[in-house]
């Protein structure tokens, strides 16, 4: 078993990616409130009850779009060396995945800034985030010393992944470029520098008793 997903899990993936560029195309055009599951799934080329397999409301379809960048970004951190201060490893790891790295990418980062912009996609960007914060606390835990408080860890997860969030909605809400200042890249390393400095996880500290 070397952990490769299966054949027929590839397929669902790029099924399930498939389906949000179309709904991530149609809320762009006439918005979420206004594009019914129905449509979505018409331009789709699937059926109603094949798309209500792989979302239960029309908002989650684009899931896989705004989750993308969160997924990227747990993953380099834990591809980071060991031996790199934390700290310096999120916020490397943030930088990197805020920075556009092909035209893939670069469209990623424009339906991202257009669905943020949509209130009726609030809850779905809400989840997201709130599984990225949960696989990230699994890398961080990995990462610590020894008896590291779990409190601290879950304290650090909460801020670095609000880092991104803010990030990207500051940016999402203005008119700034992918690149340069006030892209996701400025305001992803300001705000992890700013949200993480007071915690003293970051220091590498053991509980008392912990060596």
């Amino acid at each position: 078993m070397t952990g490769r997903p299966t054949l027929t899990q590839r397929r669902r993936d790029a099924t399930r990616l498939e389906i949000a560029r179309t709904a991530a195309a149609l809320f762009a055009e006439q918005g979420a409130e206004a594009t019914t599951a129905e449509e979505i799934a018409a331009a789709a080329g699937i059926s109603l009850r094949t798309f209500y397999r792989y979302f239960s409301v029309k908002e989650d379809a684009v899931a896989p779009l705004l989750a993308a960048g969160g997924e990227r970004w747990v993953d380099l951190l834990a591809e980071s060396p060991t031996d790199l201060p934390l700290r310096d490893a999120l916020e490397r790891s943030a930088v990197e995945s805020l920075t556009p790295a092909d035209d893939g990418a670069v469209e990623a980062m424009h339906w991202t800034r257009s669905l943020l912009r949509d209130p009726r996609l609030e809850g779905t960007w809400q989840r997201v985030h709130a599984g990225s914060e949960a696989r990230l606390r699994e890398v961080l835990a990995a990462r610590c010393p020894e008896g590291a408080d779990p409190l601290e860890i879950r304290l650090a997860a909460a801020a670095a992944t609000a880092a991104i969030r803010v990030a990207l909605e500051q940016w999402a809400g203005s008119d700034a470029a992918i690149t340069g200042p006030g892209s996701p890249r400025d305001l992803g390393a300001r705000c992890m520098r700013e949200l993480t400095a007071g915690l003293r996880f970051w220091e590498g500290r053991r509980q008392a008793g912990g060596g």
